[in-house]
C-alpha cells in the first residue's frame, strides 16, 4: 500500500491517493483539486483509478471530481446520489465494499454536515471534517457538537489506539492520540461553545 497526501490551498484541505502495489489500482479520497503531481503519481505507478471516495459534499473537498471524471472512469462513493451531476454510489452507515483490492467500510457520522461519511480501510480512517488532529469539525450549535461527540465516541470505541486518522484538514493522527488530547472530546466541551464558535474546519 502507498498513501500520498495532497494539500490544496483551496480551502487548505487534504486529499489522498491510496495505491495498491499488488493490483496496480488506486483510490482517491476527497479530491479538492486535481494537480499534475497527482496525475503523475497515478500514471508513474501504473495505477488504474478505480474509485473516488467523498467524505462530504463541501466544495473544497470535492471540486476536483469534475476534472477526474474527464480523465478516468472511477466509481464514485458518497452519501449523495449525485455530485456535480455525476452519479454516485450512495453510502449508508455500515456499508462494506471492495475497491482496488482494499476492503472499505463506510461509517456515517453526521454533525459537521448531514452527509459526512468516514471511510475505514487498511488500519486507516479517512475522517473528512468529522475529526481533525486536536479538534472536531465545525458544527452549527452546541447541540450538534454534543451529538457529534457522542457519535464519534460510539463509532470509534472498537478501534485500536494505533489506528491512523487522515483528516480533511491538518496533520495525520491516531485514534489513541485523539482520545487523550482532542479538545472536542474533553468532558463538557460542548457546553462551552458559544455562537461565535467559528473554527474554519
Amino acid at each position: 500500500m502507498k498513501l500520498y497526501q495532497h494539500y490544496s490551498i483551496y480551502g487548505f484541505s487534504n486529499g489522498y491517493l491510496l495505491g495498491n502495489e499488488k493490483t496496480h489500482q488506486a483510490i482517491i479520497i476527497d479530491p479538492a483539486e486535481v494537480t499534475s503531481v497527482m496525475i503523475d503519481q497515478i500514471e508513474h505507478n501504473g495505477y488504474s483509478l478505480n474509485a473516488v471516495l467523498i467524505t462530504h459534499n463541501h466544495i473544497h473537498h470535492s471540486r476536483g471530481l469534475k476534472t477526474l471524471m474527464r480523465i478516468y472512469t472511477p466509481n464514485v462513493y458518497a452519501s449523495n446520489t449525485r455530485l456535480f451531476n455525476i452519479p454516485c454510489r450512495k453510502m449508508r452507515d455500515g456499508d462494506e465494499f471492495e475497491e482496488a483490492g482494499f476492503a472499505i467500510k463506510a461509517i456515517a457520522l453526521p454533525g459537521h454536515s448531514q452527509d459526512s461519511i468516514v471511510y475505514e480501510t487498511e488500519f486507516c480512517l479517512f475522517t473528512g471534517d468529522v475529526l481533525h488532529a486536536g479538534v472536531l469539525g465545525k458544527t452549527t450549535s452546541a447541540f450538534n457538537a454534543q451529538a457529534l461527540i457522542e457519535r464519534i465516541q460510539d463509532k470509534f470505541s472498537g478501534y485500536a489506539d494505533d489506528t491512523l486518522i487522515f483528516s480533511g484538514h491538518g496533520p495525520p493522527s491516531t485514534v489513541g492520540t485523539e482520545r487523550k488530547f482532542n479538545l472536542g472530546l474533553q468532558e463538557g466541551y460542548a457546553n462551552f461553545l458559544k455562537k461565535s464558535y467559528d473554527f474554519f474546519v
